[in-house]
């Protein structure tokens, strides 16, 4: 008996959804990592010699959102779309960042991102990207990456947050 077998169309519709699978998840993921916290001493927290801290980390994916759902996608600059020339500078906080506006602005830039690539395909190349054309497929792997590696760095604050709260 022969396997059946899955077009192309079809195994890229597969994979495409796994993809916004796990975006979704990791999205939804590290805008929970301020879930229950206060501002200053614990969503602001600087724990690490670097400008890391939970609120960072999410304005941070919202960064992330834009350089590869819009900059990549359009070819506008990070200037012409109002995000910082570096990854390091979208971690800065300002004082009118709190849990509320910064968890709104990433819902507001995640839902962007997914109806400005709801129409591609995973071939579909982005032209505006730093690096040069590249394949959506690309970017989503990109972002995954990306995001996974600050939600583990958002596990290890907010264990170190919730922590302090008890000593």
């Amino acid at each position: 008996m022969t396997q059946p077998t899955i077009g192309r169309t079809t195994l890229d519709a597969q994979i495409r959804e796994q993809f916004e699978t796990f975006l979704d998840e990791h999205r939804a993921r590290l805008a929970a990592t301020l879930d229950g916290l206060t501002e200053e001493e614990e969503a602001r927290a600087s724990l690490v010699p670097s400008r890391t801290t939970l609120l960072g980390l999410v304005k941070h994916g919202a960064f992330v959102e834009k350089v590869w759902f819009d900059s990549a996608l359009t070819g506008r600059t990070r200037a012409e779309i109002g995000i910082p020339e570096t990854p390091d500078e979208s971690f800065i906080l300002i004082d009118a960042d709190d849990i509320a506006s910064v968890r709104a602005t990433y819902a507001d830039v995640c839902a962007a991102s997914r109806r400005a690539t709801a129409d591609l395909a995973l071939d579909d190349v982005l032209p505006g990207h730093r690096l040069g054309p590249l394949p959506l497929r690309w970017a989503y792997l990109h972002v995954l990456r990306e995001l996974a590696q600050h939600l583990g760095h958002a596990d290890i604050l907010r264990e170190q947050v919730l922590a302090r709260r008890t000593s």
